[in-house]
């Protein structure tokens, strides 16, 4: 069953999500394109008007740079991650916008709430044989034109204030890691879920490599433990639109 909310959501693995929104704009999420299972590389984006990092590994800050030096996004970003963005990224670098947790932007004709998130952000400095700091890992509500909202939760376990988000924000497809190990399994995503209210879900952070070994039909079968069976888990090959 589709979203009928005149929205396409298209996964391109791991974390990385493209957004086409009911005023015609292009939301990137995480857009590590390079990832194993991507179907497409970064040079193919041509377009992309709001892009959202949830942290700064590696395999979520991924092409960003790229892509917003090629397509000039509004890119709002924690607060340390706009600070590196504005000696690192030349082209493109006036659409940073520095932001928290709690905060609501509003970019690209659209309403941006960053949100919290349980993980660890630093990733390998070679230069300086130390790890590089680009602040907190974070989640994002998006608002689109028509009022539907959608969730990106980043990596992050459950954590409580999922409950939180459910109030203050009501979002209605929640994209949640299940992959385990490094985030949140199967079994946390369904309490996650729970938390959230949300009727969508659209698994993330999972297959990518062996370790992530969380699976769509793991959490189909955690969520009918909870009572939640009616909700829809839409799990999407790489590179499959959902509408």
């Amino acid at each position: 069953m589709g979203l009928d909310r005149d929205t396409s959501i298209t996964w391109y693995g791991h974390a990385c999500v493209e957004v086409g929104t009911p005023g015609g704009r292009t939301i990137l999420f995480d857009p590590w394109f390079g990832n194993p299972k991507s179907p497409r590389g970064a040079a193919s984006v041509e377009r992309c008007d709001l892009l959202l990092v949830t942290h700064g590994h590696s395999d979520h800050l991924g092409d960003a740079l790229q892509i917003a030096s090629r397509t000039r996004p509004a890119w709002p970003c924690i607060h340390e991650l706009s600070l590196w963005l504005a000696r690192n990224l030349g082209a493109g670098r006036d659409g940073v916008i520095g932001m928290n947790k709690g905060g609501t932007a509003e970019a690209a004709g659209l309403k941006v709430t960053m949100v919290g998130a349980d993980h660890s952000a630093g990733d390998w400095n070679a230069g300086g044989e130390t790890t590089l700091y680009l602040g907190e890992p974070a989640g994002f509500v998006v608002e689109l034109e028509n009022g539907f909202r959608i969730y990106h939760a980043g990596d992050t376990n459950v954590f409580a204030d999922m409950g939180l988000i459910r109030d203050l924000y009501a979002p209605e497809l929640a994209m949640l890691p299940i992959g385990g190990h490094y985030t949140m399994g199967p079994r946390e995503a369904a309490l996650a879920v729970e938390l959230l209210g949300v009727r969508h879900v659209l698994p993330i952070h999972y297959g990518t490599f062996p370790i992530l070994a969380g699976t769509p039909d793991q959490l189909h079968s955690e969520l009918a433990r909870r009572g939640l069976a009616a909700v829809e888990v839409h799990a999407l090959e790489p590179g499959q639109t959902l509408r």
